[in-house]
């Protein structure tokens, strides 16, 4: 066990070491990209620089240990010209030609491991790359993007993209390299022996490009098709996964399985069109083939019974031509490998050279953040929207107070909360933070400084102090029990069987609703942020669990600027200010009894809850 451990160790040393700045390797992939887009084979080569002399060297010791293969057939002529026409020393020639023969097929053993070593210690670490590269790229990219991209989209380009890449690699540095080489020696040895059976070989060519330029279009395009309707049946599948609870509870099993089903169909019908024309491709390329070695044998056994060519020659042509047409074969069938490759260099440059990043590069940052958070007319219109959320919203927001945003849904209160986190950018006006316009600032500095409690809470499969601590991993125990203790789940971690160890099961289904929005408000507290957000952070808890976070979120929210929205109006009795967010814009502003005795919007909502 130990060897097989330090033998581990010893294979994870060779590949390129486990870094977190990944920014130049980033740029110089993305540059790859950019300067090869509509090139996917140039793009495919590009990615592999800095690993040029690894595969120069698995391509040496593939050389040496591929040369059995080409050596065989001229030993196997001489020994065949020796037994039909046997000189004196017959024995010795025999001999000689095997002891040598053994030699060269014996030393595979030690090249073979080089060649596959060099080779793929660099896919491996490409591979490795690609999807940090595109995980770091993922975390740039706006939540815009994010919200209009399906997770299963995204989740199929890392995994399956990058392995189809990975995949198309190994191919092209073992299968089309041995090919080519056997192509090139079987010719050089043909053409140096016998230029007319030399042309014959050549005739060959004419018909394999033929056969390919006809068939690759078709395969392109349906590779294409496949690879886009995988794509979308990844994205239901996990849509499904995440609806099983509420499929089983109003029993729509049937319903659910059909709705698959159909989709499982169309990937099974776009696999099978793909099957099928690779089949026609394969099949017709080895009739046509197969043809012509029949040929080459007539041919080659007619130059021998006119004194020509030797008996041994025949065989050597023979075996020669036979690799010939392996190769050709080899490609042909490889076509639709490479097709698929070639298009998941597409799918990936696609995220890649997307420019719908956040860009931070020579802005502001902010060491520290008061609190204090202006918006000037400010207005926001989605991309694809009929009319404006709000407009000409002017609000201003002391540091340190705690204001409730409330109205109808989609009235707009989510997307004020967005715009103060640097998620959407006003269409029109300012958002200021510290009297800074935020499209001047370093997001990442100003973030630093926030803390968000979602409606849903979001837990990581992880202990409960990793997601507690998340982004904050140097806190001290001591400080972690006071948070723990603020945030009202004492109970709760002493109540599990390994503590603040316990594992968190995915998306906390281990934990009730209200315990997963403790350790989210506990996980804000780590932070001792300057701005708190509570997007609607009571909802859908109990009246209990409700009690136990408003307990928490008043002592979180004490000495910090807060904006809270919430649904449920006497939640929010103690807000400084409370917002009423209608008709495209802020209806009225003021303290719960005041907007109370005004009896406006704000009263009508209220009365409706009672």
């Amino acid at each position: 066990m130990e060897k097989t451990e330090q033998k581990k160790e010893k294979y994870d040393f060779r590949l390129s070491e486990e870094t977190d700045d990944l920014s130049e390797l980033e740029q110089q992939l993305l540059n790859t990209f950019k300067r090869n887009q509509n090139h996917s084979l140039r793009t495919l080569l590009g990615i592999y620089k800095g690993h040029y002399l690894e595969l120069f060297l698995s391509v040496v010791f593939f050389v040496i240990k591929h040369s059995p293969v080409w050596i065989l057939p001229i030993v196997t002529a001489n020994i065949i010209n020796v037994a039909t026409n046997p000189p004196e020393n017959a024995g010795r020639t025999i001999l000689w030609n095997v002891v040598f023969m053994v030699i060269v097929i014996a030393q595979n053993v030690l090249t073979n491991y080089f060649h596959t070593l060099f080779y793929a210690r660099s896919i491996r670490n490409v591979e490795k790359d690609l999807r940090s590269t595109l995980v770091r790229k993922l975390q740039q990219l706006s939540i815009t993007y994010h919200n209009e991209m399906q997770s299963g989209r995204l989740q199929s380009k890392i995994m399956r993209d990058v392995e189809q890449i990975e995949t198309l690699s190994a191919q092209v540095f073992i299968t089309i390299l041995s090919i080519i080489l056997n192509v090139i020696v079987a010719l050089f040895v043909v053409v140096t022996n016998s230029l007319v059976v030399f042309a014959f070989f050549i005739g060959t060519i004419p018909v394999a490009v033929c056969i390919m330029v006809t068939f690759k279009g078709k395969i392109k395009r349906y590779n294409r098709q496949f690879r886009k309707d995988m794509e979308e049946t990844s994205v239901h599948v996990m849509e499904m996964i995440e609806m099983i609870p509420v499929t089983r509870a109003h029993a729509l099993e049937e319903k659910e399985t059909s709705k698959m089903n159909h989709q499982l169909y169309n990937v099974a019908k776009s696999g099978l069109r793909l099957d099928m024309v690779q089949s026609y491709f394969s099949s017709i390329s080895w009739v046509a083939f197969q043809i012509f070695q029949v040929l080459c044998l007539g041919f080659t056994g007619y130059l021998a019974s006119q004194g020509k060519i030797s008996v041994g020659e025949v065989v050597m042509y023979q075996t020669y031509f036979s690799s010939i047409v392996a190769q050709v074969s080899g490609v042909i069938t490889l076509l639709p490998t490479v097709s698929k490759g070639l298009e998941s260099v597409d799918s990936i440059g696609d995220v890649l050279l997307c420019h719908d990043i956040e860009d931070n590069t020579n802005k502001r940052t902010l060491p520290t953040v008061r609190g204090e958070i202006r918006f000037e007319d400010a207005g926001f219109q989605y991309k694809d929207g009929d009319s404006a959320v709000f407009e000409h919203l002017n609000l201003e927001i002391e540091a340190g107070k705690t204001v409730a945003f409330v109205g109808e849904s989609g009235a707009g209160k989510t997307t004020i909360l967005n715009m103060v986190i640097g998620f959407l950018h006003a269409t029109q006006g300012r958002v200021k933070i510290d009297g800074n316009d935020i499209e001047g600032i370093d997001l990442k500095s100003y973030r630093s400084h926030i803390a968000v409690v979602p409606q849903v809470p979001i837990l990581f499969s992880g202990t409960i102090r990793e997601n507690i601590t998340y982004g904050q991993d140097d806190i001290s125990d001591e400080k972690l029990w006071q948070v723990i203790e603020a945030a009202n789940l004492t109970d709760v971690v002493k109540s599990l069987p390994n503590g603040l160890d316990t594992q968190v099961l995915e998306h906390g289904s281990n934990l009730s609703g209200g315990q997963r929005q403790r350790v989210s408000i506990a996980r804000a507290f780590v932070r001792e942020p300057k701005i708190l957000i509570l997007d609607e952070a009571t909802s859908a808890l109990d009246s209990v669990a409700e009690e136990k976070i408003r307990v928490a979120t008043e002592r979180l929210v004490k000495n910090r600027t807060t904006l809270i929205v919430a649904h449920r109006l006497s939640t929010i009795k103690n807000a400084d200010v409370i917002a009423v967010i209608g008709k495209g814009g802020l209806q009225e502003m003021g303290s719960y009894e005041e907007l109370m005795e005004k009896k406006g919007e704000f009263y009508r909502l209220r009365q409706l809850q009672i």
